[in-house]
């Protein structure tokens, strides 16, 4: 069927991803996912589902998305990568999906990029690394 969660490793990690970008878009144009549901004929507990990668999304009602959330079904795969892990961090991929799937993730994904001068958001990203007790990377 298109349910994804094994017992012992979870969902597959293209379909957490797929799931987040939905929700990040979603999110992104405020629409509800009753909204969003009613607009591709699904149940909200649906979308639920596919946010959260508990049932795959078809490729038919990833299309029905793409057009209800205005952008290309490209951009449900964007930044996706082979790699179980992030390239350069200790952290694992899934741990960051995890974040970004919290409201406090989304609407830092959505407001850091709104920082206009790269120098403050250098700043800001240094105070979080010193508050995670991080190490300071060297400037590039």
């Amino acid at each position: 069927m298109d349910k994804l969660v094994d017992t012992d490793q979870g969902p597959n990690p293209v379909d957490r991803h797929v799931g987040l970008r939905i929700r990040m878009r979603r999110k992104e144009l405020g629409i509800s996912q009753e909204k969003l549901a009613e607009s591709i004929g699904l149940t909200f507990q649906q979308v639920q589902k596919y946010e959260r990668a508990t049932n795959r999304v078809s490729a038919s009602k990833l299309w029905e998305t793409a057009r209800a959330l205005s952008t290309g079904i490209a951009y449900f795969y964007e930044g996706l990568s082979d790699a179980v892990e992030a390239p350069g961090s200790n952290l694992p991929r899934a741990s960051m999906q995890d974040f970004l799937m919290t409201p406090e993730g989304i609407e830092l994904a959505a407001i850091f990029p709104k920082i206009p001068r790269g120098k403050v958001r250098r700043r800001v990203l240094d105070l979080v690394r010193a508050m995670a007790g991080e190490p300071d990377l060297p400037e590039t």
